[in-house]
């Protein structure tokens, strides 16, 4: 427990908050029947993409830095607490089997470690040098980017991760669901989504969550698509993991290339497995050697190594 002025400076700090706040007119919430609950909460998410859309400019300037930053061999890394750390972990944790990254390309840090991706780790949320600690651990540097993640914006686990990550001259952001976050303060670019009250009051596991998703969801996927991940919106370096994925990787390149699903498996094979370079063989007649030189030459734009061999 904090002491009393410490409780006291917390109290005030939270009474600030938009997160925190009670919505009066949900004061009746546990007299409703279930269909207008329903109706209830869909209206209050369906603020959420608004209150994104509101911070356009920040997310394409923090899409624009990582992705400058992976060109050079850096990482992205989230930092977060709760909900907030786990929404990091799952984004990074997507990322291989969709974009066929290296696991060590997008990294998620929880603080608790990876008990608290389950469960929650008491205390551990306050503790504003662990972020720094697992940070220095990965070797952090100037090529890197590292994304704190705070629906309050006052976590002090991101606070010191953002703090530590900014003195090695990785690039900075920090998302939030208030304005004038210390999150916010501490980083390059603020993302700062304001969903305002929660459906219940201060469980920022709903709309603040909703809105951190959609971010962290626009950070990798529009970076990768800046880096040659897709083609005509399709994924095409996606790793066939599972029977699905490899029927998903047949019917790719066999609607793209505009050819038969056997001439399609048949290339795959021959590309082993990958789509883009099955893709590029395809449509250009080369062999896949060939091939995977264009597309080492085009840093893996599909697009360019097709005009390259055409």
């Amino acid at each position: 427990m904090p002491n009393d002025d410490r409780l006291s400076a917390l109290l005030t700090v939270l009474s600030s908050l938009d997160t925190e706040a009670s919505a009066t007119e949900r004061g009746d919430l546990d007299l409703l029947d279930t269909a207008e609950l329903v109706r209830r909460m869909n209206l209050e998410d369906a603020r959420v993409p608004e209150a994104v859309g509101q911070r356009v400019a920040e997310i394409a300037a923090a899409v624009d830095g990582i992705t400058e930053r992976f060109r050079r061999g850096g990482r992205l890394i989230y930092i977060g607490a709760g909900t907030a750390g786990r929404i990091g972990v799952l984004d990074a944790s997507e990322c291989p089997p969709t974009f066929g990254t290296d696991p060590s390309m997008v990294v998620g840090l929880i603080a608790g470690g990876e008990t608290a991706i389950r469960a929650a780790v008491e205390n551990a949320e306050d503790d504003d040098e662990a972020a720094a600690i697992s940070l220095r651990e990965l070797g952090l540097n100037d090529r890197d980017t590292v994304v704190g993640i705070s629906a309050s914006g006052r976590t002090p686990y991101v606070v010191g991760g953002l703090r530590f990550a900014r003195g090695t001259g990785a690039l900075t952001v920090a998302i939030a669901s208030n304005a004038d976050s210390a999150i916010g303060a501490e980083a390059d670019i603020a993302i700062e989504v304001v969903t305002g009250p929660e459906f219940i009051s201060g469980s920022t596991r709903l709309k603040s969550g909703t809105a951190q998703k959609l971010v962290v969801n626009m950070l990798t996927t529009l970076s990768m698509i800046k880096l040659g991940k897709t083609y005509r919106g399709v994924m095409v370096d996606l790793l066939a993991t599972n029977e699905k994925l490899h029927a998903r990787s047949i019917r790719t390149v066999s609607q793209l290339a505009g050819v038969g699903v056997d001439e399609a498996s048949t290339a795959l094979t021959a590309a082993d497995g990958s789509v883009k370079l099955a893709l590029l063989t395809l449509a250009t007649a080369a062999s896949p050697e060939a091939a995977a030189s264009a597309l080492r030459d085009a840093d893996g734009i599909l697009r360019e190594a097709i005009a390259a061999l055409a």
